[in-house]
């Protein structure tokens, strides 16, 4: 079985632009379009990514999942309802909200799904940076008259990240992407957001963006005080109950198949190029579901990619 690749999903953000049209050479949906977000592999109710390939070509990964799941994807899988994973490329040309996704034991009480996720800097202006957790002795409180003064951008951590860096976002964890930042994101499939702060800015539609305070303070972790970019644990760059992210670099002529082989797992071009069994070529931005059995694929050029899988 070759790998599956799917048609990207775009969405309109009032804070994206059209990197990817320039980092990826991709075809946005229309011009003068600011797009923020680009859903590689979704199998959401009504976002469902569909295979532009070979016999599968027209499925949707939703389809895939129900129709087969063992064959595709691999065993212990039995329990989950839909594709557990949501992959985005994330194209952050102003600064999103801040804002926080609900942990597993709030979530049923809001109405939301707990979103646990991980960021891979693709690029990065100089000076951009991340807002993530509290700064030093910032108390619930504190943040609360944030909230009401309009300042709650002078009580979050800010840092400044590079190409190449990741960090590890579990629910609970404050946070916001800055401007000038090109992000692969890996989540839980989960679409709940709580907005606590928007920058004091409209929407497209002229109107200010809808908030959620109330959610984001059930959600909030006030004692993640001042992280920092994560460092690599080997090749592994975020492991939960979730989802495993490692970086690998390949030099020409080298191959990569699926650590377990009785399971998927997804490959993300960073740099270089990669070629599969049937000779088609990938390269940067590239996102590949590589099916339990599937061949190998080989570096045609030195390459360094993202393998994601789900740990048993």
């Amino acid at each position: 079985m070759q790998v599956i690749t799917f048609t990207p999903l775009y969405m309109e953000r009032v804070w994206g632009g059209r990197e990817l049209e320039q980092v990826y050479n991709r075809t946005l949906p229309a011009p003068n379009t600011p797009f923020g977000e680009s859903w590689e592999m979704t199998d959401r109710p009504d976002e469902q990514s569909v295979v532009n390939h070979g016999p599968l070509e027209g499925m949707t990964l939703g389809q895939l999942w129900q129709e087969k799941r063992e064959e595709i994807f691999g065993v212990g899988f039995e329990d989950e309802e839909c594709f557990p994973l949501l992959i985005k490329i994330l194209d952050a040309r102003d600064d999103l909200s801040i804002q926080v996704h609900p942990p597993a034991d709030i979530a049923p009480e809001l109405g939301g799904e707990p979103k646990t996720e991980m960021w891979y800097i693709a690029d990065a202006d100089p000076g951009a940076k991340l807002y993530v957790g509290m700064k030093e002795e910032i108390s619930r409180d504190d943040f609360q008259q944030a909230i009401e003064n309009g300042t709650v951008d002078q009580v979050v951590h800010a840092i400044t990240p590079k190409a190449g860096d990741s960090i590890f976002i579990p629910s609970g964890r404050l946070h916001a992407i800055g401007a000038g930042l090109l992000i692969y994101e890996i989540q839980q499939n989960s679409d709940t957001t709580y907005r606590v702060f928007d920058w004091n800015r409209m929407g497209l539609d002229g109107q200010p963006r809808q908030l959620h305070v109330g959610e984001s303070m059930r959600c909030i972790d006030f004692t993640d005080s001042e992280p920092s970019m994560d460092k690599p644990n080997g090749n592994t760059l975020a492991t939960c109950p979730y989802f495993q992210v490692d970086r690998l670099k390949l030099r020409v002529g080298a191959s990569v198949g699926n650590p377990d082989p009785e399971r998927f797992s997804i490959v993300t071009v960073v740099d270089g190029a990669l070629e599969s069994a049937d000779g088609r070529k990938y390269v940067a931005g590239d996102f590949l579901l590589m099916p339990r059995a599937a061949a190998p694929l080989t570096a045609s050029e030195d390459a360094s990619i993202l393998q994601t899988t789900i740990p048993r």
